[in-house]
């Protein structure tokens, strides 16, 4: 295996484990979702709406008061760290938390290590992977805190994201007599 190849596999390899991944060979593929992705997509969001509904009373909107709603599921232990589907649907609405946000869209994410729903930035191949976010760290007995884990994913992809042109940020400071 070349230098180069061996420096690029091991990019992508910690570009996937950090949340956060770039297509970069033309075995990589992003798809819109499948009519089975929007389907097993709705019954991941049912079974945690369910779950919050009955233990809290609310429910989900895609707005970053879910974050709270997540994080409270979290903290009162009510998913087991064995049980991968409820984990992985919390995944599914942090996910929806960072596509209402943050102007990202889901999509079908596949390359050789298999096949994922994601969360990418318009237009780009820049992706984050909600899904396991959460369900990763659970899994092996972390309770992480779901603001964290949302900033640290909406910090990986905001250098991808378009710029508003009309943002002062985006703009040199005027300088008289120049």
């Amino acid at each position: 295996m070349s230098k180069p190849y061996k420096f690029s596999l091991l990019l992508s390899l910690l570009m996937m484990s950090s949340g956060l991944a770039v297509a970069q060979s033309k075995d990589t593929t992003i798809e819109d979702f499948s009519w089975f992705d929007k389907q097993h997509m709705k019954s991941q969001r049912e079974i945690v709406e369910d779950l919050a509904r009955r233990n809290f009373g609310s429910g989900f909107s895609g707005q970053k008061r879910d974050l709270e709603l997540i994080q409270r599921i979290i903290d009162k232990s009510l998913i087991k760290r064995d049980d991968l589907i409820k984990l992985q649907a919390l995944g599914a609405i942090l996910g929806d938390v960072l596509v209402e946000q943050e102007k990202l869209e889901w999509k079908s994410y596949e390359d050789r290590m298999g096949r994922s729903r994601a969360v990418c930035v318009k237009d780009t191949e820049h992706c984050l992977f909600p899904i396991t976010m959460l369900s990763r760290r659970m899994k092996v007995g972390l309770m992480p805190r779901v603001r964290d884990v949302y900033a640290r994913a909406t910090d990986m992809i905001s250098g991808y994201k378009a710029k508003n042109p009309y943002d002062a940020s985006n703009h040199k400071k005027y300088k008289p007599g120049t």
